[in-house]
């Protein structure tokens, strides 16, 4: 059958959407989430997510990796997924929806959404490593040449290392631009390569960017590889609230997918 979908990108974290709402519901198998992500023989992207209607929320986000697994948060994707509901007109510039690690603001603003993440209790740190859950778990590490890094190469030799094989781990290398920015690039567990941007990443290297710093910043600017990010927070002591991730996210193009199975 043909399967109508969106692809959209958020600082080159790029999704193929497809939108339910209001219509009927249908699951996809493993094996046609990797086709569709397949960047030879589907439409290519770093993850699918589908937009379905939702009781109590505005909408409902449900979130597949490009191996084909159901997955946990994906900041950019969300923004994506935000963008996508307001220009149907499923929402107004101020939403509530559902994603997979909880319920979700966001507000559109001109070019930028201003997500609304989880938020962050604690955060465990040793040997200038910081480890914590940002909607998906990260593993932080801080470095003097960003460029120099081997990210597809040193990201899976730590996320398939046995504290993270089993439930995998996205891996960030963080280069300090100033003291209120920094570089970021990220290998990513279920693309399993790095990816021009990571949300969830970006949240979570700005934690513990204030966290190894000890200063007072609360508002970090973001150079990914695919564009530039921001995020801002509360601090008291080891949690951190109203956490918010900004950035663009721009529909590539719409068409027809053959799907098969």
């Amino acid at each position: 059958m043909y399967i109508k979908f969106t692809k959209m990108q958020g600082t080159g974290n790029d999704f193929i959407f497809i939108d339910q709402f209001g219509l009927d519901k249908f699951d996809l198998t493993t094996e046609q989430v990797r086709l569709m992500c397949d960047r030879k023989f589907g439409i290519g992207a770093d993850g699918l997510m589908i937009l379905r209607d939702h009781l109590e929320t505005d909408f409902e986000m449900i979130y597949y990796n490009s191996d084909g697994n159901l997955s946990t948060m994906c900041g950019n994707g969300a923004r994506c997924i935000v963008k996508l509901a307001y220009d149907h007109r499923y929402i107004s510039e101020e939403t509530k929806f559902l994603a997979p690690d909880g319920i979700h603001d966001a507000t559109i603003d001109s070019d930028k959404i201003y997500l609304g993440m989880s938020d962050v209790h604690d955060y465990a740190s040793a040997n200038d490593i910081y480890i914590l859950d940002s909607g998906s778990p990260h593993y932080i590490t801080f470095v003097d040449d960003l460029d120099t890094i081997d990210v597809k190469e040193a990201g899976a030799s730590i996320r398939y290392s046995p504290p993270y094989r089993e439930q995998g781990i996205n891996v960030n290398f963080v280069e300090m631009l100033s003291e209120d920015s920094f570089r970021i690039r990220t290998y990513e567990r279920g693309v399993e390569d790095e990816t021009l941007s990571c949300g969830t990443g970006v949240t979570a290297a700005s934690i513990a960017a204030t966290i190894k710093n000890a200063n007072d910043v609360k508002h970090w600017k973001i150079k990914t590889q695919g564009g530039d990010l921001e995020v801002s927070f509360v601090q008291q002591e080891r949690s951190f609230n109203n956490i918010k991730l900004i950035g663009p996210a721009e529909i590539v193009f719409e068409g027809k997918f053959v799907l098969a199975g």
